[in-house]
């Protein structure tokens, strides 16, 4: 399995998602102060695999809108794949969303290190990470943002002022991802002005 298709990858067919109760929303102060004045849309849902993204995006996610920008920020809960054949899902979504909306930017956030400690899903995240950066940049409108780095301190611990859990983000954590991404939205609407307005799934 590679990035670019060939071969059959689990992690990249599309599933409806189980409706179970979960807040992995963004925090609303957050969304209200930075991305609010976008006119942007959230439609994450918690416990979101790459097959459901793709399963919603296949199932009518995308009518009737066309966004500047799109943001993808989905992997952690590949649990039963392994990192290339989720970072192959991410990489899938990326080439739906570029090949149905040719006009949008595509973002694809780096995913966060997860436990208090260096353990094999941290590992599994950043091995997801390092493909992405690799598959990327052959696709000409998506761009990679990793900010990983900001929260793994120097013995290889993460904050619980950051992640209360060591997965799920604080308003304090939420911010370490939300500011440089704004900052990029804004740089990347700065040189396409003539339509203000991002969307993010």
């Amino acid at each position: 399995m590679s990035g670019d298709g060939d071969g059959f990858n689990p992690a990249a067919v599309a599933q409806p998602v189980e409706d179970v109760q979960g807040d992995g929303r963004w925090m609303s102060q957050v969304w209200r102060e930075l991305f609010s004045p976008l006119h942007a849309l959230n439609f994450g849902i918690g416990g979101d695999t790459t097959c459901n993204v793709l399963w919603r995006l296949q199932n009518g996610e995308l009518e009737n809108i066309r966004p500047k920008i799109v943001v993808v920020w989905v992997g952690t809960n590949n649990h039963e794949h392994t990192a290339e054949q989720a970072a192959g899902g991410i990489l899938s979504i990326a080439k739906l969303l570029t090949s149905c909306l040719p006009k949008a930017k595509v973002v694809v956030l780096g995913l966060l290190p997860r436990g208090e400690r260096p353990n094999p899903l941290r590992e599994k995240n950043a091995g997801i990470n390092n493909f992405l950066r690799s598959w990327l940049p052959g696709l000409a409108q998506a761009q990679f943002l990793d900010v990983s780095g900001q929260f793994v301190h120097s013995d290889g611990t993460i904050s619980p002022q950051d992640m209360f859990d060591f997965l799920h983000l604080t308003s304090t954590g939420y911010r370490m991802v939300a500011k440089p991404l704004s900052d990029l939205l804004l740089q990347i609407l700065e040189e396409t002005p003539e339509e203000r307005r991002a969307s993010l799934v």
